[in-house]
């Protein structure tokens, strides 16, 4: 916006020096984009006639719009030409420099020529240095509007794009997912690369929405510009390319710091929303303190666990009928016993192994296997049944750990 002393300068300046300026505008506009072409290789495009027409009009429209402010210095001046520049400089994937650069050029030539016709056209010094300051405000006004033009394209820009990677985003985790086409489609229209892996990334919600735990809702993250955000959605999300790659995992335990999440298993790009499904529910067992980890939460660190606990109801009732023996025993006992059987059934049914394992003595194991022996009989020596005894083991065990405490039986 112009201060009142740049409208006071302007209105210094005669306004018949336009007159006698017009005429001669249009050599000076030549002068100006020869000088421009041949010192600023970005316009230097002697084989675009579309483009030399748009130069030629940005420099005389410039030059109009100072002849016109000379005249007429109190009327409001719109500079959306400018604008319109800065546009293109962004749409054409440059910095403002060149435009810049190219500005100052034209006003040297511009204040070269009047200074060498001074004496034709009436101008005594106080008149050249008004022009002169005129100029040079102009010039910064003209930069500014520019500025402006160039901002708004690429927010916009940036906003369409960062709209494509949403969309990305909603058709890899859609059910059923997209066709192969349409996500690769709109990957490269939003300049993803298509990835052999994904995975889905599930962070903690509150209320439907987000839960910052230390952090801003927006994402102050070091994440790399190829993970796909969805912190906005109702239930927040990520997706990963490539999660097994060098340096991936953590690049995760940074970005993540501060937040709960949960990665999923690394899958084809169609299974995006499967790997997000499995994470959601690690986060969900996590939360109720039955997976635990330092961290970001990884799925492929708990396959098992998550195995079990897919249908919680069917996991019980196989829990009611194979723990049964163990029913009508003190819940210390149970405790006890159930440790001990899980761990013969992992680790090859060695006394010594098991001892080891539970860091008691092996008189001890031997004694909790009699007593094991006696509730079960036979049944241990059944392939199957023991396998439904470690499922329903593993659930007890996932269900009854402490805070912090680390899987396996041990103490």
């Amino acid at each position: 916006m112009a201060t009142k002393a740049d409208r006071d300068l302007w209105c210094a300046v005669p306004t018949g020096v336009a007159k006698l300026l017009r005429p001669r505008m249009g050599d000076v506009a030549d002068r100006m984009i020869q000088e421009i072409q041949r010192r600023v290789p970005e316009y230097a495009r002697p084989a675009d006639e579309v483009y030399i027409k748009v130069l030629r009009l940005s420099v005389e429209e410039a030059l109009q719009g100072f002849l016109d402010r000379i005249e007429s210095p109190k009327d409001p001046w719109d500079p959306e030409v400018f604008r319109t520049i800065g546009r293109g400089e962004a749409a054409e994937g440059r910095d403002l420099e060149p435009f810049q650069t190219a500005m100052r050029l034209g006003a040297r030539v511009a204040w070269r020529q009047l200074t060498e016709q001074s004496g034709q056209l009436g101008l005594d010094p106080q008149n050249l240095y008004d022009l002169g300051e005129a100029i040079f405000i102009y010039l910064d006004q003209l930069a500014d509007a520019a500025a402006e033009g160039f901002a708004e394209a690429r927010a916009r820009a940036a906003g369409e794009m960062e709209r494509r990677r949403h969309r990305l985003l909603d058709l890899l985790i859609s059910q059923p997912p997209a066709s192969p086409e349409a996500i690769a489609d709109l990957a490269k229209a939003a300049g993803w690369r298509l990835p052999k892996t994904v995975a889905g990334v599930a962070l903690e919600e509150r209320d439907g929405g987000y839960l910052p735990l230390s952090l801003p809702l927006s994402l102050p993250l070091s994440l790399p510009p190829d993970v796909l955000s969805g912190l906005d959605r109702r239930i927040p999300c990520l997706v990963v390319p490539d999660p097994s790659g060098p340096g991936q995992a953590r690049m995760l335990e940074t970005g993540l710091r501060g937040r709960r999440a949960a990665v999923g298993p690394p899958v084809p790009l169609a299974a995006a929303a499967t790997s997000l499904r499995w994470a959601r529910e690690a986060l969900e067992l996590g939360e109720r303190g039955i997976l635990s980890a330092k961290g970001v939460l990884r799925c492929a660190d708990h396959m098992a666990t998550l195995v079990v606990f897919q249908d919680e109801e069917l996991v019980a009732a196989l829990a009611e009928a194979r723990l049964a023996p163990l029913a009508h025993l003190r819940p210390s006992q149970q405790d006890r016993l159930a440790e001990t059987l899980l761990a013969w059934i992992r680790h090859g049914r060695g006394v010594a192994e098991v001892a080891a394992r539970l860091h008691v003595h092996p008189q001890t194991v031997r004694y909790r296997l009699r007593q094991l022996e006696e509730l079960y009989g036979d049944q241990l020596g059944d392939p199957d049944v023991r396998f439904e005894l470690e499922i329903a083991l593993r659930a007890r065990e996932a269900l009854t750990r402490q805070p912090g405490q680390p899987p396996d039986g041990a103490v």
